[in-house]
């Protein structure tokens, strides 16, 4: 499939005064085979605890993921689901791919420094937690029973990843390359996630965010222009990373 993915260019062309203000987007012009592509759903849950933040996600599934999706599974595009270990939503899954252990994963991981005791925020460091909010236990039953949204499920082959690692080995099964991202939240999970684009970029892919296909957590500065959702875009673009609209990806894919 060919594709223009749009980048931040922090660069000026000759004879251009190199300030921020002359910076701006540009774009490249890719072929992609189909075969090292993938769709890579993020968190596309059926609900957030924050009543706008979910409106918008709502918005966005009905709107743009649900036409998109059609069009890959029409067009041949891979789509892989990445529902979050938590809740072992991913892991009751039917569609779990099932390629890394909870223990293989925290094999990677130094649990000895920081001390149990400050990651926790206990003991002789529990001065250093954030306080209990008063509504904690409502957020908390609100998202208890989170599932994937009832009509992003998988379907077919489509086959579902718990972690980064999972993700890693069954795209090294299939020779898959370019992961293009949806879901939410832009400047969480879509950002912080082990199978999210910062660290599957680490491990060497190429990383396109789907712009129009992700809503982030705003704050009460950033809400009327979305600034939360349009920055964390703006960092992947800034920082070796692209983007498309999903109707540039449909074109594609047609």
């Amino acid at each position: 499939m060919q594709i223009k993915p749009r980048y931040y260019r922090w660069h000026v062309d000759p004879g251009v005064e190199w300030i921020e203000k002359n910076t701006g987007y540009t774009h490249l012009e890719w072929e992609i085979p189909l075969s090292q592509a993938a769709l890579v759903g993020v968190d596309v849950w059926d609900r957030h605890y924050i009543k706008d933040t979910e409106a918008r996600g709502e918005q966005v599934v009905q709107d743009k993921i649900l036409p998109l999706i059609a069009a890959c599974r029409k067009g041949g595009l891979e789509i892989i689901h990445a529902p979050s270990p938590g809740r072992n939503l991913a892991q009751n899954n039917p569609a779990y791919v099932n390629l890394v252990t909870q223990e293989e994963v925290d094999a990677v991981r130094d649990n000895d420094w920081p001390p149990p005791e400050f990651r926790g925020k206990s003991g002789e460091f529990a001065a250093y937690a954030r306080p209990q909010e008063p509504r904690d236990k409502e957020r908390a039953d609100r998202v208890a029973d989170l599932v994937m949204h009832p009509q992003v499920q998988p379907e077919g082959d489509e086959v579902v990843v718990a972690f980064g690692e999972d993700l890693h080995r069954y795209c090294k099964q299939k020779g898959i390359l370019f992961l293009i991202y949806m879901g939410f939240n832009t400047n969480a999970c879509i950002l912080h996630r082990d199978y999210g684009t910062l660290e599957m970029s680490k491990r060497g892919y190429e990383i396109i965010m789907l712009r129009d296909c992700t809503t982030g957590m705003e704050s009460n500065e950033t809400h009327d222009e979305l600034w939360q959702t349009r920055g964390a875009v703006m960092i992947l673009e800034m920082f070796g990373k692209y983007s498309l609209t999903s109707d540039e990806l449909i074109a594609a894919l047609q």
